[in-house]
């Protein structure tokens, strides 16, 4: 096979602290459809930065890069690959240009785990959905204000949108490898791959839900979680029951009906939850006066939220704030 029976070529830059789990999950699929021909396989790829020092892992392990950033027109996809947590080294200039000449030549990028933070400053989400692990969502608004939340997705853990896809890691990872090489090879070859792999090729494509907030248990039924989950991204502008439940495709009864079932509690107490859980989180993180945080929250006014925190945490918001700040080493 010759480079012009190539079908998609790949690749992959790996971020500091990237997860292992979302690379391998990724370059394991690419490698068994490789493995599936008996000559070089359907799939060209290569592990790219802008130096050859090894990338470290999250976990500690480290990948040796194959290549030079060089030219980004030679792939048909970029895939960052970042990690758990929210990033703390920002990427240099030098791959920031790099992922807009790849966009400017119409190149599709993909960002999985944290590396949406990275396409967010680069510029290259403008106008688009995306997906952002729900344990960042918080962080990654203070981040990027100029994105309008209504375009953050925390209840899926994929977005695919036009050339641009946003994945929050996990076990999606590996869906999103299979919806883009669909694109380009058989689908029998997918399936035996996806097989090898122990993974249930007749599942649900785009279906899955991110996992749930603390509290709610992970085993409770989707529409319960992805109502927590839009609960947690929308807290200072929750929708009224009969919204949420529209969105969920529900009845507001039946949405009542399993809060009180599997949370013993109701959807608005839940949400009321929701908010002190984020004002508490911006008292703690940020520098925003009270009366800021009490509207990006949702109260009414400072007051408002002075009297539902001292309720909530035995305190008002400007003791707790101190008291966390003295405790702070």
């Amino acid at each position: 096979m010759n480079k012009n029976d190539i079908s998609v070529r790949i690749g992959f830059v790996l971020l500091p602290q990237f997860a292992m789990g979302a690379f391998a999950a990724f370059a394991d699929l690419l490698g068994l459809l490789d493995a599936q021909t008996d000559t070089a396989g359907p799939c060209a790829w290569e592990v790219v930065a802008d130096t050859l020092i090894p990338v470290r892992s999250a976990s500690g392990i480290q990948v040796v890069p194959t290549d030079l950033l060089g030219d980004p027109l030679r792939f048909d996809y970029v895939v960052l690959v970042g990690g758990p947590l929210a990033p703390v080294v920002e990427a240099g200039p030098g791959l920031v240009a790099w992922l807009r000449q790849a966009a400017g030549g119409g190149r599709h990028l993909v960002g999985l785990c944290n590396a949406v933070y990275l396409l967010a400053r680069a510029g290259l989400l403008t106008g688009h959905r995306l997906c952002v692990g729900g344990g960042q969502y918080r962080d990654f608004v203070d981040r990027f204000p100029a994105i309008a939340p209504e375009r953050i997705v925390t209840d899926r853990p994929t977005v695919f949108d036009r050339r641009r896809i946003t994945c929050a890691g996990g076990a999606a990872v590996i869906d999103v490898a299979a919806r883009i090489l669909r694109r380009h090879l058989p689908e029998a070859d997918i399936r035996r791959a996806l097989r090898c792999l122990q993974f249930d090729a007749d599942g649900a494509q785009g279906g899955q839900i991110q996992p749930p907030p603390s509290g709610v248990p992970a085993d409770s039924p989707p529409a319960l979680r992805r109502a927590a989950l839009v609960i947690e991204q929308y807290a200072g502008q929750i929708p009224g029951l009969g919204g949420l439940a529209d969105r969920l495709g529900l009845s507001p009864r039946q949405l009542q009906r399993l809060f009180r079932q599997h949370l013993d509690t109701t959807p608005q107490a839940y949400a009321r939850g929701v908010r002190l859980r984020q004002a508490a989180w911006m008292l703690r993180h940020t520098d925003k006066t009270i009366a800021a945080i009490a509207s990006d929250c949702g109260f009414a006014d400072a007051a408002h939220m002075g009297r539902a925190f001292r309720a909530g945490y035995g305190m008002a918001p400007g003791v707790w704030r101190r008291t966390h700040a003295e405790n702070t080493v």
